[in-house]
């Protein structure tokens, strides 16, 4: 829900395109600057507390961001435009820690000739969410007001929180005094950039250009009340359009898992990917824009599970919070990355020039990755 809270907060007080940009950023920073120290952090914990701390401070920045984003609150929007830049980057540091914990505790629960299936119905659960928080965000911002909106998104954290704890800690598998920090920060790395299996380092390469190139979603109120001209209830559809397709590929994917051909299937979808960004950025109908992002997430979906597996099937356990903090380096912060990218190109070039170009360079990242990646090509698990 907060991506569509607060990016049409911003967009309403602010009216700038890097507003929205910035926004990105401002959770990109720590997340990424403090991965590999958390990574080492995550192997090093017990999971489950880590995890648990994690939510709980996430439960206490959004109650932040539900006074700021107020009708109560009177302050100047210079200062409630801070106040959120400076929550949301709190939530890039408890994300360091939070999404290479979550990686790495999943692993721990499953036997791992059930790992592929698990990570599929993780990934299920995770876009349910993700397709109904933007659509009711949307809904309750045209029908009621965002502090509605903020109040059923602190207690949907607040229920997380609760429901967590009915699983069960797993035992820590780092060795007590084995490393220092730096030296298993440089283990993760060496792991990630130099193991055999060059597919990995290809695959999350290959995402982040994608994404960082082609992420139009992280300036969709600017096409909302721009380009389309709809409210808020209907940008909430366009937010939920793309994690739609991901789930309904990954549904498929749970019944009919990937034989073969892995590597070329996940180059396939990320090309098709940059084609639905083209055809949203030249769409001035809502129900095209809404097919392109849809059919985008369907693309996306595929690449996420077979990103996903390699992540998961080449990783020994105890080093699974540092591989999976390289991975959010070049993964995850991709999607804010790309925000920030989308809000600064579209400042500088115009909203529909700007998409254009980032699906233009997704498509030119797939041609370079075919040619100076073989191994990618070529990768089956």
């Amino acid at each position: 829900m907060s991506p569509v809270l607060l990016g049409w907060k911003l967009y309403e007080v602010t009216g700038s395109k890097l507003s929205i940009g910035i926004l990105g950023l401002s959770e990109v920073i720590p997340a990424v600057l403090l991965a590999l120290p958390a990574g080492v952090k995550v192997d090093r914990s017990n999971k489950h507390r880590l995890i648990s701390i994690c939510m709980a401070l996430y439960f206490v920045l959004m109650i932040g961001l539900l006074i700021v984003t107020s009708q109560w609150f009177t302050s100047s929007k210079q200062l409630i435009q801070w106040l959120i830049y400076g929550l949301v980057f709190c939530t890039g540091v408890i994300r360091a820690y939070s999404s290479p914990a979550i990686n790495a505790f999943l692993a721990q629960l499953v036997s791992q000739e059930s790992l592929v299936r698990a990570i599929s119905i993780n990934s299920m659960t995770w876009l349910i969410a993700a397709v109904t928080g933007p659509a009711l965000a949307g809904l309750l911002l045209g029908y009621t007001n965002i502090t509605v909106a903020f109040i059923i998104s602190c207690s949907a954290i607040l229920i997380a929180v609760l429901l967590f704890q009915l699983i069960k800690a797993k035992p820590v598998s780092w060795q007590s005094g084995k490393i220092t920090t730096w030296e298993g920060v440089k283990e993760g790395l060496n792991f990630v950039l130099h193991n055999k299996q060059r597919a990995l380092l290809s695959a999350i390469s290959l995402d982040m250009f994608a994404v960082l190139f082609g992420g139009a979603v992280g300036i969709l109120p600017v096409f909302a009340v721009d380009i389309l001209q709809i409210g808020p209830e209907k940008l909430g559809w366009l937010y939920a359009a793309t994690y739609l397709g991901n789930f309904i590929a990954i549904a498929l994917l749970i019944s009919k898992p990937l034989k073969n051909k892995q590597g070329k299937t996940l180059l396939y979808t990320v090309a098709g990917f940059g084609v639905c960004i083209l055809i949203f950025a030249i769409s001035k109908n809502f129900w095209l824009s809404f097919a392109a992002l849809f059919i985008s997430g369907l693309f996306d979906g595929v690449s996420v599970i077979i990103r996903g597996t390699i992540v998961q099937l080449f990783v020994p356990d105890e080093m699974r919070g540092r591989v999976s903090s390289v991975n959010s380096i070049f993964v995850n912060s991709s999607n804010e990355l790309g925000q920030f990218e989308s809000g600064v190109a579209a400042s500088v070039m115009g909203t529909v020039p700007s998409v254009i170009f980032g699906g233009c360079m997704t498509l030119l990242v797939t041609v370079v990755t075919w040619i100076k990646a073989p191994t990618l090509r070529k990768f089956e698990y």
